[in-house]
């Protein structure tokens, strides 16, 4: 079994999240490879010592970033920091030779995300990758099994979003993320966005224009003190795009919401093809629709229970339900099966690149330029 030793900065929900997935990692079968969480960073070290207290391989619990990127016995770092600290944390992680999956949107605007593909560029040995764990759910996994085989014909079109739900409640305290300071201009799109852009860039699917419609829903949010401050960045954005491929052209509808009423955790992807139709949705995580067409057939949608089978071979029954723990766990052994593996993984599908974070701020720029002037922006 090969560890690969790995320290965390950042140790908020989605670090307890990888120290998890870390925990249960015997869930996987047949894997020659395994993280092991040694060094932890927060500038709280509260919130670092629940590392100490709760997992024992690790040995370092710091609130000095570098301290850890000092440490020679560490291979890679998962970093989930406010977006305004990406660019430079990031940068220095790469500098440091560790191995790096980091949170999106990989830069707070696309100046800082640049910063990081110069470093990624200047440091070739070192795996970056980004982190987005929906795809692996089963019926996602299987709608770009279908991609790879060549089975929707020609595209009609394609809809993705990530809707969240918990933001209606005006009375909700603000944090990091209603501040442009701290999330930056683009507002849920950087907060959301890889997520509902990561299968369609995947697929080659990259927008040449896009219309923007972005809302402000809740103008201002309670402080700590209770003052109402107001909420400077965009809680709803829909981006109506145009895709050009070699071989054919089609409408792609893109939707990130934080106030989409009905909604806990809701990603979904739909693509309608002239031989195959399919979508699927977190909101129904066992289920994918499908509707095959032959010309003059029958036009009728089916629903199928997917079984528990995403990229890596697990213990759990086919009979059960997947659910989000389980697509961390499955992102995490796509990204070590990388770092071991190189191209020879053991299966096709890796986590999303640099250069797909870089083009979802391509996007999100032109979309806030669309917001501005009321008009389709060609993409750069």
């Amino acid at each position: 079994m090969k560890h690969i030793r790995f320290g965390v900065i950042g140790c908020g929900l989605m670090g307890r999240e990888f120290a998890s997935a870390a925990a249960r990692w015997f869930h996987l079968s047949d894997l020659d490879f395994a993280p092991q969480i040694v060094a932890v960073c927060d500038a709280n070290l509260a919130a670092a010592n629940w590392f100490k207290q709760r997992v024992p391989t690790v040995r370092l619990v710091t609130n000095d970033y570098q301290e850890l990127l000092m440490d020679k016995e560490i291979d890679a770092v998962y970093c989930a920091v406010p977006h305004h600290l990406h660019a430079q944390i990031y940068v220095d992680i790469i500098r440091a030779g560790k191995h790096l999956l980091g949170e999106k949107p990989f830069g707070i605007d696309l100046q800082a995300n640049e910063a990081i593909l110069a470093a990624i560029e200047q440091n070739p040995n070192v795996l970056v990758r980004c982190s987005s764990e929906f795809p692996f759910f089963p019926g996602a996994y299987r709608i770009g099994q279908w991609i790879r085989e060549g089975r929707y014909g020609q595209i009609i079109d394609v809809e993705a979003g990530f809707w969240h739900s918990s933001d209606l409640d005006p009375g909700k305290m603000i944090n990091w993320k209603r501040r442009v300071a701290t999330n930056g201009e683009y507002g849920c799109m950087g907060d959301l966005g890889i997520h509902v852009v990561h299968l369609p860039l995947r697929f080659g699917w990259r927008p040449k224009n896009v219309r923007a419609l972005l809302a402000k829903v809740v103008p201002e949010r309670p402080d700590k003190q209770g003052q109402m401050v107001p909420c400077e960045t965009w809680d709803n954005a829909v981006l109506g795009c145009e895709v050009q491929t070699p071989d054919q052209a089609f409408p792609m509808l893109l939707s990130m919401k934080r106030i989409a009423p009905g909604n806990a955790n809701t990603w979904f992807i739909r693509i309608n093809g002239t031989k195959l139709s399919a979508e699927f949705s977190t909101k129904h995580p066992k289920q994918v629709r499908s509707l095959p067409y032959t010309p003059g057939g029958a036009q009728a949608w089916r629903i199928e229970d997917v079984p528990y089978q995403s990229a890596y071979q697990t213990i759990t029954g086919e009979i059960f339900e997947f659910g989000f723990s389980d697509a961390i766990l499955q992102m995490w052994a796509a990204f070590c099966d990388e770092l071991v593996n190189g191209k020879a993984m053991l299966q096709p599908f890796y986590c999303a690149t640099p250069q797909e974070a870089a083009e979802s701020h391509r996007l999100f720029t032109a979309a806030l330029a669309s917001r501005v002037s009321a008009a389709t922006v060609a993409m750069a």
